[in-house]
């Protein structure tokens, strides 16, 4: 291939590119205007954990002088971004598949889509279950002498941070059943590693959780069965075979 024509292979996939995070982007904000009216009740549905765990009467409170309105604004980015995930999904997809080899492929769309609903269950279950204890705990074990006022700001930094380290912790079978398919770690040697795993999972929770026993054995235990999950179902998966004769895809790069 000549250098103009490689060159303007190279622009065309700038191009593909632009024009595919262009769509993403249009996707995220336009769920972001329509969901703007509702950013309060958004960040209270967020604060509920909080709110239920605090003194009756006990409300949060904002230090900074337009801390009121940016907070509610970011945890509604947060939110339309999670509502136009799929077609983001779609965008990447539709990028990368023309270059994907036949097995690739047929791995690559499960893997895009299973890792992205357990991060949203890892989310899920740190809402539901996680905040609920942890602030119980928290709220009793406080002295009775002082009454707990969270600062929106505040709460939003630890919830995004219990989030995120919940939504990787549910990818743990996504990273098993990676590195028995490629062949990097075999079975054998994974199932090995498990006293490594739970050792590793509590020293990972005690960096990444606040300071307390439950929230560090509610990251620590489902990140240990996590990998006991990855763990059963790699017995079923075949490693990839290098030596395959599949070739790149030929097929024009869908539209949407």
């Amino acid at each position: 291939m000549s250098d103009a024509s490689s060159q303007e292979t190279f622009i065309a996939h700038l191009v593909e590119l632009r024009d595919r995070v262009l769509r993403a982007v249009v996707a995220v904000v336009l769920v972001f205007v329509c969901l703007m009216p509702w950013a309060g009740q958004i960040y209270d549905l967020l604060a509920l954990p909080m709110m239920q765990a605090l003194p009756e009467g006990t409300r949060m409170i904002a230090t900074g002088v337009v801390t009121p309105f940016f907070v509610p604004v970011k945890v509604t980015l947060m939110v339309a971004f999670v509502v136009a995930l799929p077609v983001v999904l779609y965008q990447v997809w539709a990028f990368v598949a023309p270059g994907l080899y036949a097995h690739e492929k047929r791995l690559a769309l499960p893997l895009v889509m299973g890792s992205s609903l357990l991060f949203l269950f890892g989310m899920a279950f740190c809402y539901f279950f996680v905040f609920k204890m942890v602030f119980a705990f928290i709220s009793e074990f406080a002295p009775k002498s002082i009454t707990p006022a969270p600062d929106i700001e505040q709460y939003l930094s630890f919830v995004m941070t219990m989030f995120m380290a919940f939504g990787l912790t549910f990818e743990v079978p996504v990273v098993v059943i990676l590195l028995a398919k490629f062949g990097i770690v075999d079975q054998a040697k994974l199932r090995e590693a498990r006293p490594y795993v739970v050792v590793g999972a509590f020293v990972i929770a005690a960096i990444v959780t606040p300071p307390d026993v439950v929230s560090q054995f509610m990251l620590a235990v489902p990140m240990w069965l996590l990998f006991e999950v990855g763990l059963f179902l790699a017995r079923y998966v075949s490693p990839v075979d290098e030596r395959a004769g599949d070739t790149a895809s030929t097929d024009v790069t869908p539209s949407a």
